[in-house]
Protein backbone atom coordinates (compact mmCIF):
# COMPACT_ATOMS: atom_id res chain seq x y z
CA UNK A 1 0.00 0.00 0.00
CA UNK A 2 2.89 2.36 1.18
CA UNK A 3 4.52 1.92 -2.04
CA UNK A 4 1.70 2.81 -4.57
CA UNK A 5 1.03 5.63 -2.42
CA UNK A 6 4.06 7.33 -2.43
CA UNK A 7 3.50 7.33 -6.06
CA UNK A 8 0.56 8.47 -5.96
CA UNK A 9 1.49 11.63 -3.56
CA UNK A 10 4.37 12.53 -5.50
CA UNK A 11 2.89 12.44 -8.82
CA UNK A 12 -0.74 14.28 -7.51
CA UNK A 13 -2.80 11.67 -8.38
CA UNK A 14 -6.33 9.92 -7.02
CA UNK A 15 -5.89 6.28 -4.99
CA UNK A 16 -9.38 3.85 -5.47
CA UNK A 17 -8.86 1.40 -2.51
CA UNK A 18 -9.56 -2.54 -2.88
CA UNK A 19 -9.49 -4.44 0.32
CA UNK A 20 -7.13 -7.68 -1.24
CA UNK A 21 -4.47 -7.55 1.16
CA UNK A 22 -3.38 -9.62 4.14
CA UNK A 23 -3.80 -7.01 6.55
CA UNK A 24 -6.41 -4.41 5.03
CA UNK A 25 -5.75 -1.86 7.59
CA UNK A 26 -5.69 1.18 6.37
CA UNK A 27 -9.00 0.56 3.85
CA UNK A 28 -10.74 -0.80 7.95
CA UNK A 29 -9.90 2.94 9.17
CA UNK A 30 -11.22 4.11 5.92
CA UNK A 31 -14.03 1.89 6.86
CA UNK A 32 -14.29 0.86 2.84
CA UNK A 33 -17.25 -1.96 2.16
CA UNK A 34 -16.63 -5.73 1.55
CA UNK A 35 -17.66 -7.15 -1.43
CA UNK A 36 -17.43 -6.00 -4.73
CA UNK A 37 -20.92 -4.31 -5.49
CA UNK A 38 -19.97 -2.17 -2.53
CA UNK A 39 -16.42 -1.47 -3.51
CA UNK A 40 -17.52 0.00 -6.99
CA UNK A 41 -20.25 2.34 -5.40
CA UNK A 42 -17.43 3.38 -3.32
CA UNK A 43 -14.80 4.13 -5.51
CA UNK A 44 -17.20 5.65 -8.41
CA UNK A 45 -17.30 8.77 -5.01
CA UNK A 46 -18.18 12.04 -6.80
CA UNK A 47 -14.74 13.54 -5.51
CA UNK A 48 -11.89 12.38 -4.22
CA UNK A 49 -11.03 12.65 -0.08
CA UNK A 50 -7.36 14.42 1.20
CA UNK A 51 -6.53 12.24 3.86
CA UNK A 52 -2.64 12.33 5.87
CA UNK A 53 0.10 10.44 5.69
CA UNK A 54 3.43 10.19 7.10
CA UNK A 55 7.06 10.70 6.04
CA UNK A 56 10.22 9.20 6.89
CA UNK A 57 13.13 10.26 5.00
CA UNK A 58 11.37 10.55 1.67
CA UNK A 59 8.98 7.44 1.89
CA UNK A 60 5.73 8.07 2.37
CA UNK A 61 3.74 5.35 5.17
CA UNK A 62 0.16 5.48 5.02
CA UNK A 63 -0.78 3.48 8.10
CA UNK A 64 1.65 3.54 10.85
CA UNK A 65 5.81 3.59 11.52
CA UNK A 66 6.44 1.14 14.86
CA UNK A 67 9.95 -0.11 16.39
CA UNK A 68 9.94 -2.81 19.18
CA UNK A 69 7.87 -5.73 19.86
CA UNK A 70 5.51 -4.75 16.98
CA UNK A 71 8.30 -4.67 14.02
CA UNK A 72 9.81 -7.94 15.50
CA UNK A 73 6.04 -9.39 15.04
CA UNK A 74 6.16 -8.06 11.26
CA UNK A 75 9.41 -9.90 10.54
CA UNK A 76 7.99 -12.94 11.87
CA UNK A 77 4.75 -12.56 9.87
CA UNK A 78 6.59 -11.84 6.75
CA UNK A 79 8.32 -15.40 7.34
CA UNK A 80 5.48 -17.59 7.56
CA UNK A 81 4.27 -18.62 4.21
CA UNK A 82 2.20 -21.79 4.98
CA UNK A 83 0.29 -20.61 8.13
CA UNK A 84 -3.30 -19.59 7.73
CA UNK A 85 -3.56 -16.22 7.21
CA UNK A 86 -6.04 -15.46 10.04
CA UNK A 87 -3.43 -16.95 12.41
CA UNK A 88 -0.22 -15.26 11.37
CA UNK A 89 -0.40 -12.11 13.36
CA UNK A 90 -1.42 -13.36 16.44
CA UNK A 91 1.08 -16.00 16.36
CA UNK A 92 3.84 -13.80 15.42
CA UNK A 93 2.87 -11.20 18.16
CA UNK A 94 2.78 -14.15 21.10
CA UNK A 95 5.99 -15.32 19.78
CA UNK A 96 7.89 -11.59 19.62
CA UNK A 97 6.30 -11.10 23.25
CA UNK A 98 8.20 -14.30 24.54
CA UNK A 99 11.45 -12.80 22.80
CA UNK A 100 11.85 -9.13 22.26
CA UNK A 101 14.33 -7.73 25.00
CA UNK A 102 13.23 -4.58 26.92
CA UNK A 103 14.41 -1.82 25.25
CA UNK A 104 15.07 1.97 26.25
CA UNK A 105 13.55 3.86 24.14
CA UNK A 106 13.87 7.91 23.53
CA UNK A 107 11.15 9.07 21.95
CA UNK A 108 10.72 13.25 20.82
CA UNK A 109 7.31 14.23 19.63
CA UNK A 110 7.16 17.86 18.94
CA UNK A 111 8.87 19.59 21.38
CA UNK A 112 8.22 16.94 24.04
CA UNK A 113 11.10 14.06 25.14
CA UNK A 114 9.52 10.37 26.33
CA UNK A 115 12.38 8.45 28.20
CA UNK A 116 11.62 4.60 29.06
CA UNK A 117 12.34 0.81 29.26
CA UNK A 118 9.82 -0.45 27.32
CA UNK A 119 8.71 -2.75 24.23
CA UNK A 120 7.16 -0.36 21.32
CA UNK A 121 7.16 2.61 20.36
CA UNK A 122 4.37 3.71 17.78
CA UNK A 123 3.61 6.60 15.41
CA UNK A 124 0.38 6.04 14.27
CA UNK A 125 -1.52 8.11 10.72
CA UNK A 126 -4.06 5.28 10.83
CA UNK A 127 -5.84 3.50 14.30
CA UNK A 128 -4.82 -0.29 12.84
CA UNK A 129 -2.41 -2.56 12.48
CA UNK A 130 -1.42 -5.97 12.40
CA UNK A 131 -4.73 -7.41 10.88
CA UNK A 132 -7.15 -6.04 12.87
CA UNK A 133 -5.51 -4.66 16.16
CA UNK A 134 -6.57 -1.44 17.15
CA UNK A 135 -3.17 0.19 18.09
CA UNK A 136 -3.93 4.02 18.61
CA UNK A 137 -8.09 4.36 19.04
CA UNK A 138 -7.74 8.42 18.88
CA UNK A 139 -5.91 8.21 15.42
CA UNK A 140 -8.08 10.17 12.71
CA UNK A 141 -6.35 10.07 8.81
CA UNK A 142 -7.54 13.94 8.62
CA UNK A 143 -6.57 15.76 11.38
CA UNK A 144 -2.74 16.80 10.55
CA UNK A 145 -1.44 15.15 13.64
CA UNK A 146 0.53 11.51 14.35
CA UNK A 147 -0.73 9.86 17.20
CA UNK A 148 2.31 8.41 19.33
CA UNK A 149 1.79 5.13 21.30
CA UNK A 150 4.24 4.35 23.70
CA UNK A 151 4.45 0.93 25.56
CA UNK A 152 6.36 0.42 28.57
CA UNK A 153 7.78 -1.87 30.90
CA UNK A 154 5.01 -4.61 32.28
CA UNK A 155 5.19 -8.12 33.17
CA UNK A 156 5.86 -10.45 29.98
CA UNK A 157 2.72 -12.59 30.65
CA UNK A 158 0.74 -9.61 31.47
CA UNK A 159 1.43 -8.33 27.91
CA UNK A 160 0.54 -11.96 26.54
CA UNK A 161 -2.80 -11.81 28.24
CA UNK A 162 -3.83 -8.14 27.81
CA UNK A 163 -3.21 -9.11 23.55
CA UNK A 164 -6.91 -9.14 23.10
CA UNK A 165 -7.24 -6.02 24.29
CA UNK A 166 -5.02 -4.21 21.58
CA UNK A 167 -7.67 -5.35 18.88
CA UNK A 168 -10.60 -3.81 21.35
CA UNK A 169 -8.72 -0.54 21.20
CA UNK A 170 -8.99 -1.08 25.09
CA UNK A 171 -5.20 -1.16 25.61
CA UNK A 172 -4.43 2.58 26.25
CA UNK A 173 -6.09 2.41 29.80
CA UNK A 174 -3.72 0.29 31.02
CA UNK A 175 -0.70 2.53 33.65
CA UNK A 176 2.53 1.40 31.40
CA UNK A 177 1.12 2.64 27.80
CA UNK A 178 1.57 6.36 27.22
CA UNK A 179 -0.18 8.39 24.33
CA UNK A 180 0.49 11.59 22.89
CA UNK A 181 0.36 13.62 19.64
CA UNK A 182 2.37 15.55 17.71
CA UNK A 183 3.58 16.53 13.71
CA UNK A 184 6.92 15.26 14.43
CA UNK A 185 8.10 11.84 16.06
CA UNK A 186 11.64 11.40 16.45
CA UNK A 187 12.62 7.44 17.46
CA UNK A 188 15.34 6.11 19.11
CA UNK A 189 16.79 2.94 20.98
CA UNK A 190 19.86 0.40 20.14
CA UNK A 191 19.56 -1.92 17.56
CA UNK A 192 15.84 -1.62 17.04
CA UNK A 193 14.81 -2.06 13.22
CA UNK A 194 11.89 0.15 12.57
CA UNK A 195 8.73 -1.35 10.17
CA UNK A 196 5.96 0.31 8.00
CA UNK A 197 3.14 -0.92 7.49
CA UNK A 198 4.49 -4.83 7.57
CA UNK A 199 7.68 -3.87 5.91
CA UNK A 200 11.17 -3.58 6.80
CA UNK A 201 12.12 0.55 7.12
CA UNK A 202 15.38 1.22 8.78
CA UNK A 203 17.33 0.62 12.26
CA UNK A 204 16.69 3.50 14.54
CA UNK A 205 17.00 6.68 15.06
CA UNK A 206 14.20 7.59 12.37
CA UNK A 207 11.95 10.87 12.34
CA UNK A 208 8.43 10.83 11.31
CA UNK A 209 6.71 14.24 9.95
CA UNK A 210 2.68 13.97 9.05
CA UNK A 211 1.91 14.63 5.66
CA UNK A 212 -1.36 17.40 6.51
CA UNK A 213 -3.90 16.18 3.19
CA UNK A 214 -0.95 14.82 1.24
CA UNK A 215 -3.42 11.83 -0.31
CA UNK A 216 -6.44 12.03 -2.34
CA UNK A 217 -8.20 8.79 -2.32
CA UNK A 218 -11.85 7.75 -2.97
CA UNK A 219 -13.91 7.52 -0.11
CA UNK A 220 -17.67 6.68 -0.82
Amino acid sequence: MSSIAGSVVRHGGTLGIVPAGRGNDFSRQLAIPSGAAAQATWLMADSPTAVDAIDVGGKVVVGSVYAGVDSRTSMIVNGLHRMPALLQYPYGAIRALATFPLTSYRVMVDNDVFEYDGFTAVVANSGYYGKGMHIAPQADVRDALLEVVLLGAGGRARFISRLPSVYRGTHTRHPEVVTTRGRVVTIEAQGVEAYADGEPLATLPITARVLPGALKVMLG
